[in-house]
């Protein structure tokens, strides 16, 4: 959370190449990849729930996987199903931010 409140996406757009763009409030922009966003995937079939330890195997995912769809969650998230079937995880964006490649 910023200290203004919670950091929000102005929009979110897939691209052709599988990628995921946000623009977010602050006029930041994050550009994911597919594969990288998959897995990071949080979901209960992704990370144990009770360790939060990462049971899913970044190799098993398709290296071209790519989003199929995008569904807001409220005003903090949204949810997306993958070219592979997958579609249990939630994005929040305050973990997309964290996330964000270029702020590593």
């Amino acid at each position: 959370m910023s200290p203004d409140g919670p950091i929000r996406a102005t929009r979110i757009a897939p691209f052709p190449n599988g990628e995921i763009g946000i623009v977010w409030e602050d006029g930041h922009e994050s550009y994911f990849s597919g594969h990288y966003l998959r897995c990071a995937c949080a979901c209960a079939h992704c990370v144990d729930e009770m360790s939060g330890a990462k049971v899913l195997e970044d190799s098993r995912v398709p290296a071209d996987v790519a989003p199929v769809e995008l569904h807001p969650v409220g005003n903090y998230a949204f949810s997306v199903r993958w070219s592979d079937g997958h579609e249990t995880g939630i994005y929040t964006f305050e973990r997309l931010r964290r996330l964000c490649p270029c702020c590593q």
